[in-house]
């Protein structure tokens, strides 16, 4: 090869070189480019769910319970982290709409990220109390409405042979009273020494209508 095809040669790869080199920096450019645009991206998703959230805080704190509610859902449906400021005011909010169970674990949620040093945990504590006070209460209500229907004139459906049962003395007839130093043994006065009560005995003993025999 003479030195005429060496310069040839020299000059057609330093060519190839530039070139790669310039696709090489435009693909670089172009990385960086996504890059810039991901980050623009997620900094205005940022910035919407940051003005949600204080949208939502300002219709808690007018009143508007229902309307903060939707919001605060939108912003769980779209963050893949939860802000802790978001446990907290959700669960103070639920317990505004009545959902006591769902305020607890919300708030519970809040004072686990944050224990006692974080900016709502004295009153995260607070709702948190005030949730399992009225969840006590439904609980206590339900009871009672439970019980109303009972003793209402309704009659139980005690199957194809008519009997249940005793509830009384559970079937054994007899009646144990505990104490200190020993049992009392008492014949059941319901059952008629049978363990079992008719249909018709049976309703009237969920009534209180039903007089012991003995």
């Amino acid at each position: 090869m003479n030195l005429y095809s060496v310069k040839k040669v020299i000059s057609i790869c330093s060519v190839l070189i530039c070139i790669s080199f310039s696709v090489f920096s435009q693909s670089e450019t172009e990385k960086e480019k996504l890059r810039q645009l991901e980050i623009q991206r997620q900094a205005e998703k940022q910035r919407l769910i940051t003005m949600q959230l204080d949208s939502a805080v300002m219709l808690l704190d007018a009143g508007e319970y229902s309307a903060a509610n939707d919001k605060f859902l939108y912003i769980l449906k779209n963050v893949k982290s939860v802000p802790s400021d978001l446990t907290f005011y959700f669960g103070k909010n639920s317990f505004f709409l009545g959902k006591y169970k769902q305020s607890i674990d919300w708030l519970n949620k809040y004072i686990q990220l944050k224990g006692t040093a974080g900016q709502f945990s004295q009153e995260a504590v607070m709702w948190k109390l005030k949730s399992e006070n009225e969840l006590l209460k439904e609980k206590e209500q339900e009871a009672k409405q439970a019980a109303t229907v009972l003793s209402n004139d309704y009659d139980i459906d005690c199957g194809p042979s008519g009997k249940v049962i005793c509830p009384v003395c559970n079937g054994t007839t007899v009646i144990i009273k505990k104490g200190y130093i020993s049992n009392t043994y008492k014949t059941c006065g319901y059952c008629n020494h049978t363990g079992k009560l008719q249909c018709e005995d049976y309703n009237k003993l969920l009534r209180g209508e039903l007089k012991p025999a003995n």
